[in-house]
């Protein structure tokens, strides 16, 4: 027996992981001041991308575009960018999920542990990646307007609409 998951159940899964992300960023950050939590909250972007990257699939298999999904998530990631050369928004933000996935691939360091500026320190092959409470803030708004885009984009209204 196989599970046919639907577009709404993509994008619903991928909203659920914005609020583990969004509880993860504004309730454990501020008591549990550690790169771990630093880290889970990458995990949870890039879950959320890969919630969104199947919606845009299941989305071109709808339209006879494609036939199967590709067996990694980056696989995936890649063929929704082939599939969509002329959307920079679309581009731009899987950019942000390949980074994403480059960061928690890399090695780590930390600083200041348990403390406000607590610091996941990354070196990568151009430049470092310093990932503070502040700039994981800016990251969760990221993914959000990347949810909304796609949301848009792919079922062609406002998210409020679906579901108010």
């Amino acid at each position: 027996m196989t599970v046919s998951i639907t577009l709404n159940e993509y994008l619903f899964e991928a909203r659920e992981e914005l609020k583990r992300l969004e509880h993860i960023i504004y309730v454990s950050l501020k008591y549990t001041r550690t790169v771990d939590v630093i880290i889970n909250a990458l995990n949870r972007m890039v879950s959320t991308a890969d919630f969104i990257v199947y919606a845009f699939l299941e989305k071109a298999k709808e339209e006879g575009l494609i036939e199967t999904f590709p067996k990694s998530p980056a696989l995936c990631a890649t063929r929704v960018i082939e599939l969509y050369p002329n959307d920079p928004q679309l581009q731009k933000y899987l950019t942000f999920y390949a980074f994403l996935k480059n960061v928690l691939k890399s090695s780590y360091q930390k600083r200041e542990e348990y403390r406000r500026h607590v610091t996941l320190i990354v070196e990568l092959d151009k430049c470092t990646v310093e990932v503070t409470i502040d700039n994981l803030m800016c990251c969760e708004k990221f993914m959000h307007d990347f949810f909304t885009y796609s949301w848009q984009t792919i079922m062609g209204k406002n998210e409020e609409d679906e579901f108010f």
